[in-house]
């Protein structure tokens, strides 16, 4: 994964309170097992709207999404963060995140830049004026800037170090794999093992 510091993108507005993770991505697209491939299911119910704001051709490329309160309530489903990131996004300015959907955004390179109503309102009302209208998230001074303007937000601690260095958490890991190999040396030999490759197989080992 890339680091991601600063992010300067066109931005669209989606006047909606309350979505949820339904409305992000639907259930019967959660059924994939894999975590891509699914711009088709972003929205997809809305986008059968033929005045959907994400369907018109002005907005294509927007990589920020500007949406009123309470944004991603609902199930965890991790599929509402891959949709996004599937669909171009790189942030979500709201006024609210469900709390699952906010650390399941940062764990996925998805910043929540959470604003009170008034600056969204503010930002949104550009947005619908000038389709080009862009703004910058700044992970790294955690800032939300519009030319001379800029406005603060908050940010899970480690979770924004993991995407200042480009990292997820199965990356993290692995940068300690000597620990791991050092740690399995010293486990005893009569603890169940997963042999590599096992697929769906049984542990193997034991007591009987």
């Amino acid at each position: 994964m890339e680091p991601l510091i600063t992010h300067t993108g066109q931005a669209v507005a989606l006047r909606r309170d309350d979505i949820d993770t339904d409305q992000i991505v639907p259930a019967e697209y959660c059924k994939r097992v894999v975590k891509s491939g699914y711009a088709d299911a972003l929205f997809a119910r809305w986008r059968q709207e033929p005045d959907f704001v994400l369907n018109r051709p002005a907005h294509a490329g927007a990589t920020v999404l500007l949406a009123g309160r309470n944004f991603g309530i609902g199930s965890s489903r991790e599929h509402a963060v891959w949709a996004l990131k599937d669909g171009g996004f790189v942030a979500v300015v709201a006024s609210g995140f469900g709390d699952i959907f906010r650390r399941n955004a940062m764990n996925n390179g998805l910043i929540p830049v959470d604003q009170p109503v008034e600056v969204v309102q503010e930002l949104m009302a550009e947005a619908e004026r000038d389709p080009s209208f862009t703004l910058t998230v700044d992970l790294q001074q955690l800032r939300l800037v519009v030319g001379g303007r800029s406005w603060p937000f908050e940010a899970e601690q480690r979770a924004r170090e993991l995407l200042l260095q480009g990292l997820d958490t199965i990356e993290l890991t692995m940068r300690r794999g000597e620990l791991i190999e050092a740690y399995e040396r010293r486990r005893p030999s009569w603890l169940p093992t997963v042999p590599v490759g096992s697929g769906s197989e049984h542990a193997t080992g034991g007591a009987r």
